[in-house]
């Protein structure tokens, strides 16, 4: 939500036109425009938010499945049906060892990779995480304070508010406005991309070593229940 509010009040500084009359001459351009490396960036960024949004809802449906009451029932029958088994002496049969493996992982990977996931998380990306989130809500505040507010004396809409500021830069040094805006805007940078690691790794690198491992697992605990 902050990256959002960041990406509107640079597109409406971006999308204002100016026109000015150096020596007689009109000319109208849009200064905003010089921002718009850092939109891009905060755009995909949020983009990149609602990919992990998606994969946090995903994991959520997964371990309403796992949890289930006829995967417990089957997983329940599984255990009891193997441990018949060995009680007896005999080999359980491999579509039985298979099945049990197969319960296991449906019923527990999917919890089992967001405790993880979550383990690392607060051991180390918490501090990183709430930093980078600070620093974008912060410059989303400088960046609304740089801009012209609604309700002064002057009035008018948005475009004519912005219109009247970029014009009263001393000297129309449009530049310095530009300037400002891009101070307040780029001290976010370095916060978005540490953010974007921090994602990445939550809701993608760490899941899928983790599920890699649980796969890993399962195959040796089924090579070890089919002897």
């Amino acid at each position: 939500a902050a990256a959002r509010a960041l990406n509107a009040l640079i597109s409406v500084a971006q999308g204002t036109e100016v026109a000015l009359e150096p020596a007689g001459v009109g000319v109208t351009f849009t200064p905003g425009q010089a921002l718009d490396p850092i939109n891009d960036l905060i755009e995909q960024f949020s983009l990149l938010m609602l990919g992990a949004s998606v994969s946090f809802g995903l994991q959520r449906v997964l371990v309403g499945v796992g949890g289930w009451w006829p995967v417990s029932l089957a997983l329940t029958l599984a255990v009891a049906a193997f441990a018949w088994q060995r009680q007896r002496g005999a080999h359980a049969p491999r579509w039985l060892a298979r099945a049990l493996v197969l319960l296991v992982v449906v019923r527990f990977a999917v919890p089992a990779v967001a405790l993880g996931s979550e383990a690392v998380f607060r051991l180390f990306l918490a501090e990183a995480y709430a930093s980078g989130q600070a620093q974008i809500e912060l410059s989303s505040r400088q960046v609304a304070g740089q801009l012209p507010q609604a309700g002064g004396e002057a009035g008018g809409g948005v475009g004519e508010r912005l219109q009247r500021w970029w014009r009263s830069a001393p000297g129309f040094d449009v530049g310095k406005r530009i300037d400002e805006l891009k101070d307040a805007a780029s001290r976010a940078v370095e916060h978005v991309v540490t953010l974007i690691v921090v994602f990445l790794l939550q809701t993608l690198v760490v899941p899928l070593a983790l599920l890699w491992l649980v796969w890993r697992g399962a195959g040796a605990a089924l090579a070890r229940l089919g002897r």
